[in-house]
This record gives structure tokens, sequence and C-alpha cells, in this order.
């Protein structure tokens, strides 16, 4: 089976996910999360004509005055009588304009004795002055956050104000996460002989957090074929997305396309061409996605961030699912590249970046010290010091 490239890898992954049914979400759950529908205004953006500055409701045709003050408007509580010519009322800011009135005179601009009031500067600049008018943000039924728009803080605050108390976004995923491997402990055990922490599951979860799923860990399972098809069974059973960690490779104790045949899967693909990552594979059992991650730490968080996220964008509606990049000056030369599309780990200095030395796939201090990953096509050419190169973000 030949390499797949990572771009076609990542549209195959994709065509196997549907977004997950709509839910209402409350507004403080759905940061994170991807509009199932167009979300539009319940409401128009202000409500009524207000004022924007302390000050004094006036006709404009009436200036300099004199006027009589009649009364007051607060925000929240309006006039309650239509102004007659040469009455005015105080005002204070976001309060309701009164009916007969229509701009405001500033309260630095205004001379006041008792309940006369005259013009003692030059006074609104026009019909109209210091309103905000009615609908003047948005009006009822304007589309305040499209459909696949990933919903922000922002978009929550927009949403409040036009009139939401939730809103519509997909179910989260159910992410069922299986290490595999003899050698593997769970983290902090005492180890012994050839043993290692298992790093992988605790490290996605926590990638997971604040994104729309739920992580069902399923431990740790033996380099045994007949174990692993269980726990495939098993996970397939309650989960949307399984992650398998390791046994993805072509070694007699790489286990796991063996068991998901044994377990009824069908494999969509198998080994991607990039680095580290290479493989990977990608499947579904049930009406599970089965997405098998490479063991090798490093490798298994790239792999992550370029498949796992996405799949989870999808399945929660996003239009755009793929992770966003950036064009960024290299700091360094690079050689040219290989067959292989390269995720090289690098820091951001002055604006820079940078790819140290020690990009080996089990190495781990590099990706925690690193900013981002700079993406080296396959087959690139050596980029000089000053060139611009892509550049993953990482958060």
């Amino acid at each position: 089976m030949s390499l797949l490239p990572v771009a076609d890898a990542q549209a195959r992954l994709l065509a196997l996910a549907e977004p997950l049914p709509e839910e209402q979400a409350p507004l403080a759950e759905a940061v994170g999360r991807w509009a199932a529908r167009d979300i539009a205004a319940l409401r128009d953006q202000p409500g009524f004509d207000l004022s924007a500055m302390d000050g004094y409701a006036i006709r404009y045709a009436e200036r300099p005055g004199p006027w009589t003050i009649v009364g007051e408007s607060a925000a929240g509580a309006g006039f309650d009588r239509p102004l007659s010519s040469h009455e005015a009322i105080r005002i204070f800011t976001g309060a309701p304009m009164p009916e007969g009135a229509d701009s405001v005179l500033v309260q630095e601009e205004a001379t006041r004795e008792g309940d006369q009031l005259r013009m003692a500067g030059e006074g609104p600049r026009k019909e109209g002055g210091n309103v905000r008018p009615r609908a003047v943000d948005f009006a009822a039924g304007t589309i305040l956050v499209p459909t696949g728009a990933a919903i922000t803080a922002r978009h929550v605050g927009l949403a409040a104000i036009g009139g939401h108390g939730t809103l519509p976004v997909r179910r989260r995923a159910r992410i069922a996460l299986i290490s595999t491997g003899d050698e593997l402990v769970p983290p902090g055990a005492p180890l012994s002989g050839a043993q290692l922490p298992a790093s992988n599951a605790a490290m996605l979860a926590t990638l997971l957090a604040g994104r729309p799923a739920e992580v069902l860990d399923r431990g740790i399972v033996r380099d045994d074929l007949d174990a692993i098809s269980e726990a495939f069974r098993a996970a397939a059973s309650e989960a949307d997305v399984i992650v398998t960690t390791g046994g993805v490779s072509v070694g007699d104790r790489d286990l796991v396309r063996p068991a998901l045949e044994r377990a009824g899967a069908t494999l969509d693909f198998w080994r991607v061409a990039m680095r580290p990552g290479k493989p990977l594979l990608a499947g579904t059992l049930g009406g599970a996605i089965i997405l098998g991650l490479p063991g090798n730490p490093v490798s298994s968080y790239v792999t992550a961030r370029l498949f796992l996220l996405p799949l989870i964008a999808r399945l929660g509606g996003a239009s755009d699912p793929l992770p966003p990049s950036r064009l960024l000056p290299l700091g360094v030369d690079l050689p040219a590249n290989g067959p292989r599309q390269d995720y090289l780990r690098a820091r951001i200095e002055d604006g820079r970046a940078y790819a140290p030395d020690g990009q080996d796939s089990a190495a781990m201090v590099a990706l925690a010290a690193a900013d981002g990953l700079i993406v080296r096509p396959a087959h690139a050419p050596a980029a000089r010091a000053g060139d611009s190169v892509e550049m993953l973000i990482l958060d």
C-alpha cells in the first residue's frame, strides 16, 4: 500500500464523518463549539432610540433654546409622554429617547437654571446628534452567527444581546482512547525492566480538554489479538471515535490492523506520507470511526493535531475543520525535504521561526518547547533564512 499524501488522508478521514445531532447548549457551554445552524437576532439592537451621552433630550430645530425641563429618562426607565414644543428632559447614557425629541444636548454644552435650559456651546452637530438609533447595531432577523462558525465569547455576547439564552450546536463527540503495548504502565506507576509510562492517553485527553468532546479512557490493552479486538468491539458500542495509540506499524507486535479486521472493521487507509506520523490508519467499526495513531509520543501528538482535532470539528459541524496556519520568515536555513511532508517542531523568536535539532519522533523536549510546527511539503527545495514558511501554531 503506497503512502497517502496528508491532504488526501485528511479529506478521506473527514469524509467518514457527518455532523452529530443538534442540541441546544446554554450560552456558557457553547464556546468552543460550532453553530449547528444560522443564529439570527430575535430583537433589534438597540430596541429603541437611546441617548449616547449624558445630557438633555431636545428637538434639534429648537436650538439654542430655551427649553423647559419637564422630567428625566434613565437607562431602563423612560419618560412617560411625548415632549411638547420647547420642552426637554434630563437624559442619561443608554436611556430611551422620548417621543418629540431627536437629539441630545450634552451636559457640558448646556446651561441650566432651575427648570430652564439653554445651549451654552455648539450643541449637537446635526439632527440625531448623540443618539443611537433603533437597530443601528442589528435588526431582528440579522444573522449573528452563521452555520458552521466557531462560537467564541464574543459570539456569546452578541447572541445574548440578540435575545438568545441557548444556542444550537452539535452533540459532543464521544472519544474512546485505547493504549496498546505490553511495555506500558499508567503514568506515575513504578517501572521495572523495559517498561515505559503510558503518556499518550494523558496527552490526548488534555489536548481535547476545552473542545466539544467527551473522553472515554479505556486504559492499556496488552499486545494480544483477542484482547485488542474485544476492546475495539466494546468501544464501538459507546463511542463516536475510537483512537488507538501504538501498534499500527509493521512489526510482529503491531496488532491494531489485524485486530480491527478480526473485530469486523473496514480499513479506509493506512500509512501517510508525513514525518512524524507515517503509520497512521483510519477506518470504521459499526457506527464508530477508527483513528490509529503512532505510539511515539511526538508522532501521536502531531497526528492528533492534524487528524483527530479536525475530525472532532467535522463531527461538531465546523464549516472549516482543518487547522489554520500562518506564514512566518525562517530564522535559519533548512535543507531540501524528502518524499514525505515534514512537520518540524519550532520556536518563534523575534517574529521568525526556528527549528532546533532533536526532531526525533520520540523526543518530547523539543515538542514541549515548541510554539508551532513548520510544514515542509514533500520534495521542498532548500530554504534560506528569511524565506516564508507555513507554520501551524500550537496552543
